[in-house]
């Protein structure tokens, strides 16, 4: 092992290297790095944000999720089926485009297939390191036996150089993948009628830093191209696009600076929506952002001020209700919560699961046991639309033991527990449920098939 293990580092290396790169994904989650975020405001914008490209890549079919991980650098990556933004590539990028050229450059990795590519060449790097290291120790052996000192050095010599050339050799073959996935997306954002000068902004950003950091890298040790080669290739093919000077719609403009002044709020308060917005602090987003500052220090007179003005400007809009909801519930109203989130589902184009799950919570919060069967309601159609939604099991299991239905309330907790991978504790109260099922319904079916489980 110690033989190949610089060709090891490497490989965690460049997968976990700057921007729009893939990750092992399992292996981070593993390593609890990744904080996932559930927000029905940015999904669905992300969601407006990807469709034409998936279309054009022919990704529309295959259930293509983009996940909005808590992360404060501009990155983004793939793995399986799913796209990772991290919320500091929205926050950092001021403008939809930006965002769009980075899915459509991670759709030009899923669409060619390179997860399965990188794997096999990671397998056949591993081979050739482990085969080189072989032959160095036997020439070493031979060498040690025979008495012959420069034998011995040149069995060391090789040992040392097989993981190198497998590094460079796998290098090689991720600094072409990145041109290709390059490529690909001039390609969408052509067939949409998009501009890419928002992928060559990005780029530009990365040269930059790299150029204020002092960065002086060898090409044949990246597994990206040199920023300033991809930057060429970028720019050569961007400009050559009809598109390349068309500019983003001010609706999506605006809901795009929205999402911005939501993720500084959440991340810095107050101080990180000014920096933001620092040249034009007047801005919808800037407005949002403040309010929503104001909510999580809990003025929550003023948050409500702020929010009722927006949404004066900007009545249909689903998330300014809910938010709306929000600050509600943290002043302790939750039935005016309910009537606001109501409102943001009614509103609401994308049926989000998020929205229905706060207006079920809402209504668990009242404590009226009149009001349980309609947070039932609309729990279970949120968990029926997304169940992954981990929150809302433990809401509904509190609307059914308020309802008196415990056994319900035991098996609803008990499939939450299941789905965030927490075995042991979702068959313990699958165990409790069952105890108070008949046997043979499906409820008690369900229970059993908990209880029974064998991890793999």
């Amino acid at each position: 092992m110690p033989l190949y293990s610089s060709l090891m580092r490497t490989i965690l290396l460049f997968l976990l290297s700057f921007a729009i790169v893939y990750t092992p994904v399992s292996l981070a989650v593993a390593q609890g790095r990744i904080a996932v975020v559930r927000d029905a405001e940015i999904e669905g914008l992300l969601l407006d944000y990807a469709r034409p490209i998936f279309k054009a890549a022919g990704l529309s079919r295959k259930g293509i999720d983009i996940i909005l991980v808590n992360n404060p650098s501009f990155n983004a990556f793939v793995d399986g089926r799913r796209i990772f933004m991290n919320t500091g590539a929205l926050a950092t990028a001021a403008t939809p485009n930006e965002i769009i050229g980075v899915i459509a450059h991670e759709s030009g990795h899923l669409a060619g297939g390179h997860q399965q590519r990188l794997r096999e060449q990671i397998a056949r790097a591993r081979t050739l390191a482990v085969v080189g290291a072989l032959a160095g120790i036997g020439a070493a052996a031979a060498g040690s036996l025979s008495g012959t000192e420069g034998a011995a050095a040149v069995g060391g010599g090789l040992a040392q150089v097989a993981p190198s050339v497998a590094q460079r050799a796998l290098l090689s073959y991720r600094r072409s993948e990145e041109i290709t996935a390059d490529r690909a997306a001039i390609k969408y954002l052509n067939a949409t009628g998009q501009s890419a000068k928002g992928m060559l902004t990005t780029f530009q950003r990365f040269s930059q830093n790299n150029v204020l950091a002092g960065v002086r890298a060898n090409p044949y040790e990246q597994s990206h191209p040199l920023p300033r080669d991809r930057i060429a290739l970028l720019e050569e093919l961007a400009k050559k696009s009809k598109h390349y000077n068309k500019k983003d719609s001010a609706s999506l403009q605006r809901r795009h600076d929205m999402i911005r002044g939501k993720i500084a709020a959440y991340s810095g308060g107050a101080p990180a929506v000014g920096r933001v917005f620092r040249n034009n602090p007047k801005n919808v987003g800037a407005r949002y952002g403040m309010a929503i500052s104001s909510y999580l220090r809990g003025d929550t007179r003023r948050a409500m001020a702020e929010i009722d003005k927006l949404i004066a400007g900007d009545k249909n809009n689903a998330y300014l209700h809910e938010m709306k909801g929000e600050i509600y519930l943290k002043a302790r109203q939750p039935a005016k919560a309910a009537s606001a989130f109501a409102k943001a589902v009614q509103l609401d184009k994308y049926k989000s699961g998020i929205l229905r799950g706060r207006l079920g919570f809402a209504y668990v919060s009242t404590g009226d046991p009149s009001l349980m069967k309609e947070a039932i309601r609309e729990l279970r159609a949120a968990l029926t639309s997304d169940p992954n939604n981990f929150n809302a099991y433990t809401y509904l299991s509190r609307a059914y033991a308020k309802a008196g239905d415990v056994a319900n309330a035991e098996l609803t907790q008990a499939e939450g527990y299941f789905r965030a991978g927490k075995v042991r504790d979702a068959k313990r109260f699958a165990a409790r449920a069952q105890q108070k099922m008949k046997k043979g319904t499906p409820s008690w079916q369900r229970a059993n098939d908990i209880v029974k489980y064998k991890s793999k």
